[in-house]
């Protein structure tokens, strides 16, 4: 299996029949994720940086982190199987009673995304998945010249 990744960014969120619609991409292409409503509708928040009155699911995670002293170093799409993505979060963690330590656990795409936006970390898919996803940057072109407002 290849190691090497590419780094992306979410290009655009776009809520459909089933849910949302996620664009992730580069200068060189922008593939499409589906997710739930509420992962898309808390993706979309921490990009607006939206303030919440109350912690949701995204930040109670974050916080229980935090206070571990863990955050989010990176989030790999590693993996296309049957239409499904599969993701990798990669978090660090130290403190007071142990030296830094590297985590990798297996996690839904959509809720890395999220978590990775909300603690400003990097997203990276690997160069299989990016070798095997179609490209759609003239589908979010045309969105974008169509007059859709896109969050992203």
């Amino acid at each position: 299996m290849n190691k090497t990744v590419v780094q992306v960014q979410v290009r655009a969120v776009l809520p459909t029949k089933e849910g949302c619609a996620v664009f992730l991409g580069n200068k060189e292409k922008v593939f499409i994720i589906y997710v739930d409503q509420h992962v898309g509708a808390a993706i979309t928040m921490f990009m607006r940086e939206t303030p919440k009155e109350r912690p949701l699911t995204h930040d109670l995670m974050a916080n229980v982190m935090m206070a571990l002293g863990a955050k989010v170093e990176r989030v790999i799409i590693n993996e296309l199987k049957n239409a499904t993505y599969y993701a990798r979060l990669i978090i660090s963690a130290e403190n007071e009673l142990q030296h830094r330590k590297i985590i990798e656990i297996d996690a839904r795409p959509s809720d890395s995304i999220a978590m990775a936006i909300q603690q400003k970390a990097a997203v990276f898919v690997s160069q299989d998945v990016w070798d095997e996803v179609d490209d759609m940057s003239d589908v979010l072109k045309k969105m974008e010249e169509g007059g859709f407002e896109i969050d992203g």
